[in-house]
């Protein structure tokens, strides 16, 4: 039986902007690198993956990027839980987390939860 693939949105036009500026933003970080896949710039800390950012397609929604957290802490758990900019999704066997952008005020706390799974991909390398 063929398995379907999800359907992924458009981004909006707003959503590539701030798209852009993340990743430009993350592009400095150490050891971090980007690859271009299925409408999305995805982000790697050494080999391993920590999030993909939008560049023609999101995850569930059109202002919606995702990112790995690997054994989220209890306290990290409660955060992302009550968060409604905050969803989940499957891929690739892995728990990824959504998070939607409405609006620039919202690109400081991405770029929070995107240095907490960069932080986590750390871990998993050692």
């Amino acid at each position: 039986m063929k398995r379907e693939r999800p359907k992924l949105p458009k981004i909006s036009e707003e959503m590539k902007a701030w798209s852009a500026a993340l990743a430009a933003e993350v592009a400095g970080w150490p050891q971090v690198t980007t690859r271009v896949f299925f409408g999305f710039n995805a982000l790697y800390r050494g080999d391993r993956i920590f999030a993909v950012l939008p560049r023609t397609r999101a995850m569930e929604t059109p202002n919606s990027l995702a990112f790995k957290l690997e054994s989220p802490t209890v306290r990290v758990r409660v955060q992302l839980e009550h968060n409604a900019r905050v969803g989940s999704t499957q891929m690739q066997k892995a728990r990824w987390v959504t998070f939607e952008i409405n609006g620039d005020a919202d690109l400081r706390d991405a770029l929070e939860w995107l240095g907490r799974a960069y932080e986590a991909g750390k871990k998993s390398l050692r």
